[in-house]
């Protein structure tokens, strides 16, 4: 919705109309300085047959240039749906494995057969839009770990990304290790009372440069709870 910051602005729109009709011009000292007695006739006959206007595009421009500075100043704005963001929460990171075992359609969704990250996602969308109040951050890992989104508030971000995820795009293989180790670093750079891991995947570990155990026990030093759930029969 359109709304303004300064909306009594718009009552200096009549100002130019008002200078004109009430402010009278400006006379020189020296206009009467030279009086010339026929100047009336002279006139007279210089504008015989013709009548002088002045351009009234340059009024035009100046009253459309007022106005444009008035609704400038008027500080026009665009307001949408009012966000109201919790003062508190808990932090919950979400990774889920790109792996090329995911491809594997062992689950059934409303009648229909599906793969293991179709039904990740449709498990783990449903529980982004019911985190009200928490931020949230994803990460993706298949040979290596990536963080697809940093902890937020905008669910809708989370989501829309985690919909957009597809197998093999982190790689084939599967390193668990590494998604605890990025979970536990992004997880601590916060101040919170409550950091949660939620880790969705359907294998061991057979890539990345980081033991899951030494992971796990690095998570443990630092407070951070892991929740595993296996995707797959």
């Amino acid at each position: 919705m359109l709304s303004f910051a300064w909306p009594w602005l718009f009552l200096l729109l009549p100002l130019p109309l008002l200078c004109r009709k009430f402010v009278s011009a400006a006379k020189s000292d020296r206009e009467a300085a030279l009086r010339v007695p026929f100047l009336e006739d002279f006139t007279a006959a210089d504008n015989t047959g013709r009548t002088l206007r002045r351009p009234r595009w340059r009024l035009w421009l100046a009253l459309l240039a007022w106005l444009l500075l008035v609704v400038a100043g008027a500080r026009p704005q665009w307001l949408g749906e009012a966000l109201q963001l919790p003062l508190s929460g808990r932090d919950l990171m979400l990774a889920v494995d790109l792996s090329g075992s995911m491809q594997e359609r062992d689950f059934i969704i409303d009648g229909e057969r599906v793969d293991r990250l179709t039904a990740t996602k449709w498990v783990a969308g449903d529980f982004i839009q019911r985190r009200a109040g928490d931020r949230i951050g994803l990460i993706l890992f298949g040979d290596r770990a990536y963080l697809q989104t940093p902890l937020t508030f905008d669910r809708r971000t989370v989501k829309a990304l985690l919909d957009e995820a597809a197998i093999g795009l982190a790689g084939k293989q599967t390193a668990i290790g590494d998604a605890i180790g990025l979970a536990v670093k992004r997880l601590t750079e916060r101040n919170s009372q409550s950091r949660v891991l939620i880790l969705l995947t359907d294998g061991a570990n057979t890539a990345g440069e980081v033991e899951p155990e030494k992971a796990a026990e690095l998570a443990a030093r630092s407070g951070l709870k892991i929740y595993t759930i296996g995707i797959g029969a």
